[in-house]
């Protein structure tokens, strides 16, 4: 891909990403980015597939407790396929395969990739839901729905999570798990080490809890 139409596609991009979730917003969307281009390059992906993929793997989205963010996948791919065949300059036959990754982006769907470019995308948006960032990430969202940061009745979900009752129930259904789930040798690796940071942490939320009576 020529520097000229991926400055486009970038551009493109970071005009439509939401501005209204900040877990969604083009700094994910960059950061995605980034990561896709060095399991790219470890791989011998295809960058033409790999970029518009990422940057409009989350052209829609929704609330996450809206009905309508079962959809999000499917809406996006679909714009994201119309502003290629608006590019002359993009590949069309290169147009199917970007849209693929994008409808098996979800995690939630737990849909199979279909391709090397797919398991890129699934790996690098899913090192977003584990580490540092994804706490903020996860904070982020549960405050938008108005969720408290853990259920006061088991405040580490040690009698089990429940969707969504809390912030902290996202650490137990996604944040802790999603390294199971990479595809590549490379993401792995990082999923490992920030899933090991995500231990810290709930060690280090317990010990405060504890000190404040909370448990």
């Amino acid at each position: 891909m020529t520097r000229s139409l991926k400055q486009v596609l970038i551009k493109i991009a970071e005009e439509l990403q939401s501005r209204s979730d900040p877990s969604h917003d083009f700094q994910h969307v960059l950061r995605v980015l980034n990561l896709s281009l060095k399991l790219a390059k470890k791989t011998n992906a295809d960058i033409d597939i790999i970029i518009p993929a990422v940057l409009f793997h989350d052209i829609v989205i929704y609330p996450k407790n809206s009905p309508e963010s079962k959809n999000e996948n499917t809406e996006s791919s679909i714009v994201a396929e119309k502003i290629l065949n608006g590019i002359k300059k993009y590949p069309k036959e290169k147009i199917p395969r970007a849209v693929s990754c994008i409808k098996e982006c979800s995690f939630s769907k737990g849909l199979k990739a279909s391709s090397l470019e797919s398991e890129i995308l699934q790996d690098a948006d899913r090192l977003e839901a584990t580490g540092a960032i994804s706490i903020m990430r996860t904070f982020s969202s549960g405050g938008q729905m108005n969720k408290p940061f853990y259920p006061s009745e088991d405040p580490l979900c040690k009698k089990g999570s429940v969707r969504f009752r809390s912030s902290i129930d996202l650490f137990y259904e996604r944040l802790l798990v999603v390294k199971d789930t990479m595809h590549t040798e490379y993401a792995k690796k990082i999923a490992e080490q920030r899933t090991n940071f995500l231990k810290k942490f709930l060690k280090q939320l317990e010990k405060e809890l504890k000190e404040s009576k909370v448990m």
